[in-house]
């Protein structure tokens, strides 16, 4: 006869006669994702899926989805981040799965606590996982025969050609699709003693999922066989209550052993002694995060089920588990079912509760060192649910590493859960940092290439441009930094076109505690640009360029809201300067006479009349940004206002109040699947834009429109200067390979405001003051290749861009 076992799953029915079987608990296989290493407490055995197990199979594609999510190099700081999770089977008590207490109580059945109910789908994986040679030996019988493994030789290696389950009770063999194949850790193809074969029916008919197992094999012509395990489900009475408790942190109960010489009566007593321990239990254990549509889902499969059996709690425990890990808790898992054999089932979770946050500083060979950067300055980066207390959530996790990463002072970012061999069911998080070095200096050099002779490319001038820039960044450990930088397109003449900018950053205004997220900013300037208020119209000969000079000091306080929100306030003073190309000063725009002559008779430059303003006002801008990004897609809306108030102060007094809003609207027009790898949806973009000047308006501040981030098609101010101007654009973005193209239409009008400009430069450089333009594009790398089409003229044009224009 074949080699059987019963599992005894439940007690002597005569003895319990006068009250209703209860079950202690039911401990499903572990199948969910566990954080980090292997604990002391942990099985080192590896989880070994099987190609057919719907449940473990789908662990590769979790962790390596949260992997990709979670590794990214950040720009600013050229940091590497990482963020690690390891799937494994802990067969520790209770179901001490990731630190997790199950098992305990319940009122017998089995009797033994988490300890019995641990293997209720802990079958040792590690039967089929011992070292496996290649070499295997031939059965030595004839073909087609059922053989009883205590028939086979335990000198031999077997070679597997196939496992099969068989339903006693459905008289049927079940498929490969079936929860039970998740219970064998046999695998085709493996090779086997007696020994691991006769050990592996003993853990399934230990497991409790089987009130009856056994197992036989049949030989084939090959040499190999094949093996049969039969099968009776383990069933408890129907259930219309659902409960969910979290059992982590808890203490695990250590169940009294039941001696065998018991009387009927001490049995009674203990079963019902098991039964209050579980009742207390469950009364001390905390509710799940698990949603109200979940119970529901769950009261409708017992409803429909009928009886409780194994194959319905390995259902619960996926559904269950699948909303853990959708919604982020890498590290939750179900431990145990408990009050079986009632009208009630209780599913025990452990959840991942954070019971430690340790930051570590590390020198560039790992070591742990002592940090500069000092201690708050990280903690208040991250997210609530990875303080003590919480519930461990991945995307809490994504955000430590984005927020960590935007201070700009770590080179190397890691985010470690592992479990507390401390404290059952509990995650202690682990955040390693490398420390860039606090003082960089930076120099870059330019030579501007024009066309030559014959097409050929050729230097412009042999003076050499360029930026020299130095860092001091972190001072104190407080992330405080002073920022530096010169640049010039001649470094032999400086003096001539020289811009420089150097500022102070103050962050945590209010102190490190402070709920205020305030910056301070204090910076001085020289600032060169062309002015695009005096640029020729269509068919307008080249217009003498002008030059706008600015000097002076600022200083502002911005308050984050959100990471992408934020309110600034603040004041500068500073003195402008008009200047021809020859570095002059001009207080009048020039024009080109039909003698070819140049004459300084043109709008004014500045609000005094002498090519020199000074004036000190204040400036606030306020952004509501609720953009996200959907597959790189950016989605969402955008809102900024932005106002300069003059105070009155410097040449002719200046009072004004210069105010802008921008609205744009990042539409998706097609609901995609998210997950890396995924293609973007198509967006449609739609902006609006409007400034406006009220009191004094000096030239140089005059809104202009045309340009590649006002109306594209044109060039800088080439449609016009106004006191008012409004802008409307709509872009539609298609993803092709890995980018996108898109196509766009484009208007803006002065509202009839340019006469209001001092010296109406609209007018005399022969612009239209409104306009439209329409076009196609694609996206490269951070270029955008355009080809646009200037209605008012009908000429079509390819522009090379960079960066985005909304």
């Amino acid at each position: 006869m074949s080699f059987t076992a019963s599992s005894n799953l439940l007690p002597n029915t005569a003895i319990l006669s006068s009250r209703k079987k209860q079950s202690a608990g039911f401990n499903p296989r572990a199948s969910s994702i566990k954080c980090d290493l292997f604990s002391p407490t942990s099985s080192p055995s590896p989880l070994n899926p099987k190609p057919h197990s719907n449940s473990n199979s789908k662990q590769p594609k979790i962790q390596n989805s949260l992997l990709k999510a979670l590794t990214f190099s950040g720009t600013a700081a050229a940091a590497s981040i990482f963020f690690r999770l390891t799937p494994i089977i802990d067969s520790g008590g209770g179901g001490n799965c990731g630190g997790g207490g199950g098992g305990g109580g319940g009122g017998g059945d089995g009797g033994a606590g988490g300890e019995f109910w641990k293997k209720l789908f802990f079958v040792a994986p590690a039967n089929a996982d011992e070292s496996q040679s290649e070499d295997w030996d031939s059965h030595g019988l004839p073909a087609n025969i059922v053989v009883q493994l205590n028939k086979l030789s335990g000198f031999k290696k077997y070679k597997l050609s196939e496992i099969l389950f068989f339903d006693r009770r459905r008289w049927t063999t079940v498929g490969t699709e079936d929860s039970f194949f998740e219970m064998v850790s046999l695998r085709p193809g493996g090779v086997y003693t007696k020994a691991q074969l006769q050990k592996e029916l003993e853990s399934l008919a230990t497991c409790g999922m089987f009130e009856k197992v056994d197992m036989e094999g049949k030989t084939n012509p090959d040499g190999t066989i094949g093996i049969t395990i039969s099968f009776t489900e383990s069933t408890w009475q129907s259930a219309d209550k659902f409960r969910c408790i979290n059992v982590g942190l808890m203490q695990q109960s250590k169940p009294i052993e039941m001696d065998s010489d018991m009387t009927d009566k001490e049995k009674l007593e203990y079963y019902r002694s098991q039964e209050k321990d579980y009742r207390r239990r469950i009364e001390r254990a905390r509710p799940c995060l698990l949603p109200t549509q979940v119970h529901r889902e769950v009261l409708q499969m017992l409803r429909e089920q009928g009886k409780v059996s194994a194959r319905l709690l390995q259902k619960i425990r996926d559904r269950v588990q699948k909303w853990y890990h959708d919604e982020g808790y890498a590290c939750a898992q179900v431990v145990n079912f408990g009050n079986l054999n009632t009208k009630e089932v209780v599913c025990e979770v452990v959840e991942g509760d954070v019971t430690q946050l340790v930051i570590q500083y590390l020198d560039k060979l790992g070591n742990v060192v002592e940090g500069h950067t000092q201690l708050p300055v990280v903690k208040r980066e991250l997210p609530k649910q990875l303080r003590q207390g919480q519930v461990f959530n991945i995307e809490a996790g994504k955000q430590a590493l984005r927020n960590i990463n935007s201070l700009a002072l770590f080179s190397n970012i890691e985010v470690n859960p592992r479990p507390d061999e401390k404290n059952e069911g509990g995650i202690i998080v682990e955040i390693k940092l490398k420390e860039l070095e606090p003082k960089s200096a930076e120099v870059s050099t330019e030579w501007s290439i024009v066309p030559g002779r014959g097409g050929r490319p050729t230097l412009a001038s042999f003076q050499p441009g360029g930026t020299v820039s130095f860092e001091h960044r972190n001072i104190k450990g407080l992330n405080r930094s002073i920022l530096g930088s010169i640049t010039t397109s001649n470094f032999f003449s400086a003096q001539e076109d020289l811009s420089f900018k150097l500022e102070y950053v103050h962050p945590y205004l209010d102190g490190l505690y402070s709920s205020r997220n305030q910056t301070l900013r204090a910076s001085c300037f020289n600032i060169r640009k062309l002015s695009p208020v005096f640029t020729g119209g269509p068919g307008v000969d080249e217009v003498p360029p002008i030059w706008v000079d600015r000097t002076g000091m600022k200083a502002n306080i911005t308050e984050n809201f959100t990471r992408q929100s934020k309110f600034t306030y603040g004041i500068v003073m500073e003195e402008i300067t008009t200047s021809d190309e020859s570095s002059h000063i001009s207080s009048n725009g020039q024009r080109v006479l039909p003698s070819g002559g140049i004459s300084a008779d043109g709008p004014p430059t500045t609000l005094s009349g002498t090519g020199v303003d000074r004036m000190a006002f204040l400036q606030a801008n306020i952004t509501r940004d609720n953009t996200k990004f959907v597959n790189g897609a950016v989605v969402g809306d955008r809102n900024v206002f932005q106002v300069d108030q003059g105070l009155g102060i410097g040449s002719k007094f200046p009072f004004f109040n210069r105010h802008q809003l921008t609205l744009t609207r990042f539409i998706q027009l097609k609901a995609v699947e998210e997950g890396a790898g995924k293609p973007p949806p198509p967006v449609l973009v739609l902006n609006g834009h409007y400034g406006g000047c009220v009191g004094d308006l000096p030239s140089y501040d005059a809104f202009t429109l045309g340009g590649p981030y006002s109306v594209r098609g044109y060039n800088m101010g080439e449609l016009g200067a106004a006191r008012n101007i409004l802008e409307l654009g709509a872009e539609i973005r298609i993803p092709v390979r890995n980018t996108h193209v898109y196509a766009f239409a484009e208007h803006g009008n002065d509202l009839g405001t340019s006469k209001d400009v001092k010296g109406n430069p609209t007018e005399v450089y022969r612009r239209m003051g409104h306009g439209s333009s329409y076009g196609v594009g694609v996206k490269l790398g951070l270029v955008r290749a355009e080809y646009a089409v200037d209605h008012n003229t009908g000429n079509g044009s390819v522009f090379f861009r960079f960066g985005e224009r909304y």
